[in-house]
């Protein structure tokens, strides 16, 4: 399943996914109905987009008669990990702190998602660091400029 998440999902492919994931399977005719529906996509664009999908292995088909039922081979949860860990490897890890909170001031949340955040914070205190390494190559990022020491410049490299 690792491998899986590993391939990209452009975010035409996220959209067909997001039918999968939430029917649990589903036959062509029924992503075309609901993506027709919001995005205004003609048959051919979302059958593409399934082909695509089959071919990177993140849909599995099955034929049922003289139609196929599409299943997901990843998980959404394991998709939106993957995407997370690509995003937060984009970014200089003195940066990730603030990235996040952008992420969390940015989004709706109910008061059952702000009260699971209370408790990830309060567990990641128990382990976090007084202050996080820089792990960028020289050039990729500012923290030379404001003093910041790169892994490799650190004494024993720590």
């Amino acid at each position: 399943m690792a491998e899986l998440t590993q391939k990209k999902i452009t975010d035409a492919e996220w959209e067909v996914m997001r039918v999968v994931w939430t029917n649990g399977q589903a036959t062509s005719r029924e992503i075309i109905s609901v993506l027709q529906e919001k995005m205004d996509w003609k048959q051919a664009t979302v059958k593409t987009l399934i082909g695509r999908l089959v071919d990177k292995g993140l849909l599995a088909t099955e034929p049922i008669g003289n139609k196929f039922i599409y299943s997901a081979n990843v998980s959404e949860q394991e998709s939106v990990s993957g995407v997370t860990e690509d995003l937060l490897a984009h970014v200089c890890t003195k940066k990730v702190g603030s990235t996040i909170a952008e992420l969390i001031e940015r989004a709706t949340l109910s008061h059952a998602d702000v009260a699971l955040l209370e408790q990830v914070i309060a567990a990641k205190k128990l382990t976090a660091v007084a202050e996080v390494r820089c792990m960028c190559t020289p050039g990729q990022c500012n923290c030379k400029q404001t003093g910041c020491l790169h892994e490799e410049e650190m004494p024993n490299g720590k």
